[in-house]
C-alpha cells in the first residue's frame, strides 16, 4: 500500500483497533490462475504469534482455500471513505490550483495462511465471531442457541481461516496534507452532507486534529 508520511498511521495500538472497528476484509491469495478474493468478516488474536493473528473462515465450495497459494496471503480491511470536492477548499479562491481527492482510512495485513475443518477449532472461530459482533446487542444470540446437530451440520459446511500477521500497514487519508483552512473547508462540506458516511469521515477527521 502506497502510503506518504503524512497519511501513515504508525501506532500499533490504533492500527489493531482499526482492524477492530472495520471488521469485514477482502481476504487475498495470489495464485498461479490468479489472484482471489473473498469478503470475509476476521477478528485479531494477539495472544498467538510474534504479531498476532486473524482468524476468519470460507464456505466449503469456495475454490480458494483449495487452490495452492503463491507466498503469503493479504487482508485489506476498508472504513468510511469520501469523495472530496475541491470546491471546498479555501485555497480554490484563492489560485485555483486544486483538483478532486478521496478520502478514506485501510489496513493492509499479509502473511502467510493456513485452512484447518478440525471441528472443535471451528466451534470456537465460529463462536468467538458471533460473540463479537452481537455482542452490543441487548439481547445477543449465542450460537448454542441453535440446535447442537444443526450447528454441526453448518460446521461442516465452512473451512477455518489462520493468517499470521507478518506485515500491518495502516493509513488514514484525512486531508492531512491540506493547510488548515482547506481542511476546515473539508470538514464543513463533510458534514452538511446529506450522506451519513461523509459525515461519519467528517467526525474522523475532527479527531485526528
Amino acid at each position: 500500500m502506497y502510503t506518504p508520511p503524512s497519511f501513515a498511521e504508525l501506532d500499533r495500538d490504533a492500527i489493531h483497533a482499526m482492524i477492530d472497528e472495520f471488521k469485514l476484509a477482502q481476504f487475498i491469495t495470489a495464485t498461479e490462475a490468479g489472484p482471489l478474493c473473498t469478503p470475509l468478516p476476521m477478528f485479531l488474536d494477539l495472544s498467538e504469534g510474534e504479531s498476532g493473528v486473524l482468524y476468519g473462515h470460507l464456505a466449503r465450495p469456495n475454490p480458494q482455500w483449495q487452490t495452492p497459494c503463491l507466498g503469503d496471503a493479504l487482508a485489506v480491511f476498508s472504513g468510511p471513505d469520501a469523495y472530496i470536492t475541491p470546491s471546498w477548499y479555501a485555497s480554490k479562491a484563492e489560485h485555483g490550483k486544486v483538483v478532486p481527492t478521496w478520502n478514506y482510512s485501510s489496513v493492509q495485513v499479509s502473511g502467510p495462511a493456513e485452512f484447518f475443518d478440525e471441528p472443535d477449532r471451528l466451534h470456537a472461530i465460529v463462536t468467538r465471531l458471533t460473540e463479537l459482533h452481537e455482542g452490543r446487542r441487548e439481547r445477543p444470540w449465542r450460537v448454542d442457541d441453535a440446535p447442537a446437530k444443526f450447528v454441526q451440520a453448518q460446521l461442516r459446511g465452512i473451512v477455518g481461516v489462520k493468517m499470521t500477521i507478518r506485515t500491518l500497514k495502516g493509513k488514514r487519508k484525512l486531508s492531512q496534507n491540506r493547510s488548515e483552512a482547506d481542511r476546515a473547508g473539508v470538514v464543513r462540506g463533510l458534514a452538511e452532507s446529506s450522506d451519513a458516511i461523509d459525515r461519519i469521515v467528517a467526525g474522523q477527521m475532527n479527531a485526528s486534529g
